[in-house]
């Protein structure tokens, strides 16, 4: 399971924000964590958008989450999501991604949620 970078944030800072059932997927894992997130991190908390300690890519694999790189496949398979062309770019990566890897795809995200596939999970719930 792919997680979205807002899942690894609450995951770690606000962990009573996510549902029994994300927790009980998330710990019977695997579960990853793209490149992607961690870019998206690390803008945000230059933009001064994110309050985020330093060592959070530390965190997330004291917690088992493997890191898992962005490539040129994954790169490709954005343009199968044009429903997503105007919507926030990390996340249109992150659902390419998880979906090129085969791989479930965790988020709290209304507009992901909505796009109907059976592999993007509800970190609510």
């Amino acid at each position: 399971m792919l997680l979205d970078t807002n899942v690894l944030i609450r995951m770690t800072a606000f962990p009573d924000t996510l549902g029994p059932v994300a927790w009980d997927l998330i710990e019977g894992g695997p579960v990853y964590a793209s490149s992607i997130s961690h870019f998206e991190i690390t803008m945000k908390r230059m933009l001064g958008k994110l309050d985020a300690p330093d060592d959070l890519v530390r965190l997330f694999g004291d917690q088992g989450i493997t890191p898992l790189p962005f490539t040129e496949r994954h790169a490709a398979r954005v343009t199968k999501f044009e429903a997503l062309s105007k919507h926030d770019p990390f996340d249109r990566i992150l659902v390419a991604q998880a979906a090129a890897e085969g791989l479930e795809f965790m988020t709290s995200d209304r507009i992901l949620l909505g796009l109907g596939y059976d592999w993007i999970v509800d970190a609510r719930k």
